[in-house]
């Protein structure tokens, strides 16, 4: 059956939460290990999605095994597990994503990340390969008891606003570099950086022991920002295979992002690539609607059958990791704390029941 896991960010990796975490049902974390001078004590809260980050910390500060071994130390003497890293910081691979001057220096700094992540025994990296990253959401009353969330309206924004010199992954890794347009990047050039990329990265981690698994593109549009998505429906995001056949490359399955596209049915692609075994970990949340416009709801509220997915996970013999991801915000004194408590109690109750 699937194991029960949370994401926590490296500013909540404290005892506290992994306590809360143990509390609250799970068994395992998916840590985020980049910092950020904006966003306060809790980056995972919504608004800091809107305008941009801000600019990541210890920007080439490469993650040295001995760190990620205490780390892992402390996260399993609270009787966790270490399932997942998810995301690079963008200072480690600005060039690769657009092809720069660094692109090969990033290159051998990341396989020497990947190689300390094996050796620590964490099996999986989830990473997210765009230009503009998350953006153009807004943060509104959309939740059921007008529980703050966010949502994507295509006429509330400007989709084709450019991106500035210095920014990826919509933070900012040059605050010094004169803040010009990026150039339009298309569809075909994409794919080459990507297929570059895997191709590089995957002989190492297949060789540590470790699985690279992407995500699908958040808003789920073929262009924003001028520059081209590669996953924006599922056809696109199952292509992903067809780049490389290695047992290290998978998919980080955003349940709600799938379920914002337009075309495919979530459920029926759960099915095929769990029994494929094609999925590292997944994000299990819920949304309202499709691109053009959705909102993110409570786990229970939208628009997919979360417990036909739990059956469909158990059919398969899937035991890999769920967390809630992203989750409206309740009203209260800990909102996040709140939210992600009600998120994994009923992924728990789905998950015991079935």
């Amino acid at each position: 059956m699937p194991k029960l896991g949370l994401g926590l960010y490296k500013s909540l990796l404290n005892k506290d939460n992994f306590n809360f975490a143990k509390q609250a049902g799970a068994t395992h974390l998916v840590v985020q290990l980049v910092d950020y001078i904006k966003g306060g004590s809790n980056p995972t809260l919504s608004e800091n999605y809107l305008n941009g980050w801000g600019t990541t910390k210890n920007q080439g500060k490469l993650w040295e095994l001995d760190e990620l071994k205490r780390l892992k130390s402390e996260i399993e003497s609270h009787g966790l597990a270490w399932e997942a890293i998810e995301n690079f910081d963008p200072s480690h691979w600005f060039d690769i994503l657009l092809n720069g001057p660094k692109r090969d220096a990033q290159m051998s700094d990341l396989k020497y990340m990947v190689a300390n992540i094996g050796k620590a025994g964490i099996p999986l990296i989830g990473y997210y390969f765009s230009i503009a990253g998350v953006w153009g959401w807004t943060n509104k009353p959309y939740g059921r008891g007008n529980a703050m969330t966010v949502g994507f309206n295509e006429k509330d924004i400007n989709i084709h606003e450019p991106i500035k010199q210095g920014m990826v992954w919509n933070m900012n890794y040059d605050t010094d570099v004169e803040k010009t347009d990026i150039n339009p990047i298309s569809r075909e050039e994409m794919w080459d950086r990507f297929s570059w990329f895997l191709n590089e990265i995957l002989p190492v981690a297949e060789e540590n022991g470790v699985r690279m698994v992407a995500h699908p593109d958040d808003p789920p549009v073929p262009e924003m920002r001028k520059s081209a998505r590669l996953f924006h429906s599922i056809s696109e995001y199952e292509k992903l295979l067809e780049v490389s056949k290695s047992p290290s490359n998978g998919f980080e399955f955003c349940m709600g992002t799938l379920q914002e596209m337009k075309e495919g049915n979530v459920l029926e692609t759960l099915d095929k690539h769990s029994k494929a075994g094609n999925i590292g970990y997944i994000h299990f949340r819920n949304v309202k609607g499709k691109v053009p416009n959705y909102r993110e709801v409570f786990v229970d509220e939208g628009d997919l059958n979360m417990a036909e997915a739990i059956r469909i996970l158990k059919k398969n013999n899937y035991n890999g990791v769920l967390i809630p991801d992203h989750s409206p915000e309740m009203s209260c004194g800990a909102p996040w704390h709140a939210s992600m408590a009600y998120a994994l109690g009923y992924m728990k109750a789905l998950i015991d029941t079935v």
